[in-house]
């Protein structure tokens, strides 16, 4: 199982649109993979059901959030057994250690997006969680199992889940924050892609990462150090790796590199150059300059977007796939008369998925 973290420390660069369209073209390339939305906003469930389907989740799980031994105890057997059967969000499985009541002894079933494709949905009250894991982030270092079981909780839910489902690939959508939920989800997944915005924003952004990985990789090898193996166990073996870095929704210009314009080409040539002077070197030199120095996927995703997401979203399809599903009569002729090039970001998506495969190859 390998576990990859979408981050950048600024909203609005397609991290959402980049988390979904990849997993779904990975499980169409015949990788099992799973989606967890750890982004409280919780957009990237909305591209796998409707918000009626999950308030109804949000609804069932409420009386647990406010308080989940005394919601237990008041469940028999078999209606947790039955609740367990349905659609659980990501804080659902994580409030049995925020309250420190135990363990689930049975994953709840994940929502099917496609074949070898499914969806753990997001709650907007993941903050709780995160308070939680400030709380016992010190308690941690001096071996607490209930502060080490905090930190390393979502990373053990990947592996139970692809242990129990066989997933490959476990993809994680993140906020924007710099926060200590993303610095677990980060330094305890096995890789992460930031993407880009062509502008100022995503250079700071990189900068902003950097070195708060910087003093995360410290604080985690510090952490290590004071563990025993035994503690050391749910940990990954390797901090955190470097995937690689796209570009979203940038204009295109024929015959300028990687068919940019020029204002966005030349925000956009300074991120590499920002990467390798930011991000740890420790974490990045598994890669080949010639992987540092072009978006993953090369040109294949990041000029195919325009509004095309907002109607993959309010269909739950892959953008290839909209013009094939049930169109509302509003809708029908700006995607059936651009039906081409809606279906031709399959194959954008496909080679920035292999490059990016090719990547996690190279890790290890």
């Amino acid at each position: 199982m390998i576990s990859i973290a979408i981050f950048n420390n600024k909203g609005g660069v397609g991290k959402t649109t980049l988390t979904y369209h990849t997993a779904y073209a990975l499980a169409e390339l015949g990788h099992k993979t799973l989606l967890l939305d750890l982004d409280p906003q919780s957009n990237l469930t909305l591209y796998g059901i409707s918000p009626e389907d999950l308030h109804l989740i949000w609804s069932e799980e409420d009386p647990f959030i406010d308080d989940y031994q005394a919601a237990r105890d008041n469940l028999s057997e078999a209606n947790f057994e039955k609740l367990l059967k349905s659609h659980r969000s990501c804080h659902f499985l994580l409030k049995p250690t925020e309250d420190g009541t135990g363990e689930l002894e049975k994953l709840a079933v994940p929502i099917s997006l496609h074949k070898n494709l499914d969806l753990v949905p997001g709650r907007l009250s993941l903050h709780m969680y995160e308070d939680k894991i400030a709380s016992r982030w010190s308690e941690a270092f001096l071996g607490d199992p209930l502060g080490i079981r905090t930190i390393t909780k979502i990373r053990s839910l990947c592996k139970q889940y692809a242990e129990q489902r066989g997933y490959e690939i476990v993809m994680i959508d993140t906020s924007p924050s710099l926060g200590i939920l993303n610095k677990i989800i980060i330094s305890t997944a096995d890789g992460f892609v930031i993407p880009c915005m062509p502008d100022m924003f995503s250079l700071y952004g990189i900068r902003n990462i950097g070195r708060s990985i910087e003093k995360w990789k410290r604080e985690f090898d510090t952490m290590y150090s004071l563990l025993s193996d035994f503690k050391r166990e749910n940990f990954p073996e390797n901090f955190v790796r470097f995937l690689g870095f796209t570009i979203f929704n940038a204009k295109k210009y024929s015959g300028q590199t990687w068919d940019l314009a020029t204002a966005h080409y030349n925000y956009a040539s300074q991120i590499p150059k920002t990467i390798t002077d930011f991000i740890p070197k420790q974490i990045l030199d598994f890669l080949g300059h010639e992987q540092l120095s072009n978006p993953i996927g090369g040109t294949a995703v990041m000029h195919s977007h325009s509004t095309m997401p907002t109607m993959a979203q309010k269909y739950r399809q892959p953008i290839w796939m909209v013009p094939s599903t049930t169109l509302e009569p509003d809708d029908r002729r700006t995607i059936l008369g651009n039906r081409a090039r809606f279906e031709e970001t399959r194959g954008g998506y496909y080679q920035f998925a292999n490059d990016l495969l090719d990547r996690i190859s190279k890790m290890s």
